[in-house]
């Protein structure tokens, strides 16, 4: 059977020259499957897996129907949940535009909003930003949303679980209600759904695989470790005796954590890390990206700021430090290695405390990780970080021991059984407060004059 082409999709020769030069000649399955039903203007909701192509996918159909526009307004409008994904989609929308005419502006929350307005002054026909930022320019009318045609989101489910559920909204009310919206997502959640039913008119869904399925490119490892300390020791093992861990991407839950793991790891391998947050400058962010993309350090620390949508090639292996509280992030975290159809090794170091989040990993993939032994070679450190050390009880704490009766609680469940025969003329009229405060005074009026 003859293999489709990206020649098969009707792009023109400009497109097809970049994609040539950037050695990219068959589009992955999400690209094929994609490209029709975007190129028919209905909404469409695609579903695949991190590391699939799934940028290509979106602005390949995009760009083949794409003009100029003359009044410098956006006809286009691209919404990924941070930064860095606004680089690295506008410089992609940038290379494969070289040869056309297309005006593309990337906007992002922590830079000076007035000097990004002045970017707007030549027009705009494609925007990739951030929804907060989008919706700053837009209230400050430094850009006009009433002539967007196609509304992009990427990594949609991410995007509701930053929070942006109320930008998003905002910017829907500032656009014209006839446009095509191309939503992509890595995972269908209940959240997802929710917006989907309420905002978009019953778009085609393209599925690539079932939501949380790995790729299965990727060797997934696990080790029962101690603790933390005992985790940086076993890391320092793997590091050391094995060359082939020479592009390597450690995920840790906090940004506290990554920054403790980072200094103990650049006492053990000097300037050969890096680490990035969301606490880090911008600079710093893309700088530290740009070195462990062309291998100038072995490896980078981060939180899950890095675990969507970021290209960046020939990752070794994924190390989860520490196990995600969302399963689904796992899959995001994973899916950095093993990308453009390349095998890749994902490890995750497992505490006892936390193989109840790791279960909830399996049960989601419907796959178990293959867990090896720990390295007798390695020691094991008894000292605890902060987060593993258990709260402290107080001392001689009084507890009532309800099931031991006697207590007023019993008292009253005794009295309360109690059966009441007659009717209201039976009981005692109650007391009257005023009257016993009278004979009281009258007793005591009476004893003074004795």
């Amino acid at each position: 059977m003859e293999k489709t082409t990206f020649a098969d999709f009707g792009l023109s020769e400009r497109i097809l020259d970049v994609l040539a030069d950037s050695n990219l000649f068959e589009p992955t399955p999400i690209q094929e499957k994609a490209f029709k039903p975007i190129l028919s203007g209905r909404d469409v909701m695609g579903i695949a897996q991190t590391g699939t192509g799934k940028t290509l996918a979106y602005l390949l159909p995009v760009l083949k129907n794409w003009k100029y526009s003359k009044s410098g307004n956006p006809t286009v409008l691209i919404l990924v949940p941070t930064r860095e994904l606004v680089v690295q989609v506008a410089e992609i929308l940038e290379n494969l535009t070289q040869n056309l005419t297309a005006r593309v502006i990337g906007i992002y929350g922590g830079k000076n909003i007035n000097t990004q307005k002045l970017l707007f002054n030549d027009g705009c026909d494609i925007l990739v930003g951030t929804p907060g930022r989008v919706m700053d320019l837009a209230i400050d009318n430094a850009v006009s949303l009433k002539e967007v045609q196609r509304l992009i989101i990427d990594e949609f489910d991410e995007m509701l679980n930053l929070g942006f559920r109320p930008q998003l909204t905002h910017i829907f009310e500032m656009m014209r209600e006839k446009r095509q919206n191309i939503l992509f997502s890595a995972t269908m959640t209940e959240a997802v759904d929710a917006m989907l039913d309420e905002y978009f008119a019953n778009p085609v869904e393209i599925s690539l695989a079932k939501s949380g399925t790995p790729l299965e490119k990727i060797e997934q490892i696990g080790y029962k470790v101690e603790n933390f300390n005992t985790k940086i020791n076993l890391l320092e093992n793997l590091l050391k005796t094995d060359p082939d861990f020479s592009k390597v991407l450690i995920f840790c839950n906090n940004k506290k954590h990554a920054d403790y793991l980072f200094t103990k790891i650049d006492e053990l391998f000097p300037e050969e890390f890096d680490v990035i947050h969301s606490n880090k400058s911008q600079n710093y962010r893309l700088n530290a990206m740009r070195k462990f993309e062309l291998e100038e350090i072995r490896g980078l620390i981060t939180t899950d700021i890095m675990a969507r949508g970021l290209d960046i090639s020939n990752i070794t292996h994924v190390i989860n430090f520490e196990i995600p509280e969302v399963p689904e992030q796992y899959i995001h975290r994973i899916g950095r290695t093993g990308r453009a159809d390349k095998d890749g090794i994902a490890i995750s170091l497992i505490t006892k405390k936390e193989e109840p989040q790791l279960l909830e990993i399996e049960v989601l993939m419907d796959k178990e990780l293959s867990m090896k032994d720990f390295p007798s070679e390695v020691k094991i450190n008894p000292v605890k970080i902060a987060s593993e050390k258990e709260e402290v009880q107080m001392k001689n704490a009084h507890t009532v021991k309800l099931e031991e009766g006697g207590g007023a609680f019993h008292e009253k469940k005794e009295k309360n059984q109690k059966e009441n025969w007659g009717g209201p003329h039976k009981r005692k009229p109650p007391k009257k407060v005023g009257a016993n405060r009278a004979q009281q005074k009258a007793k005591s009026k009476a004893k003074r004059k004795k």
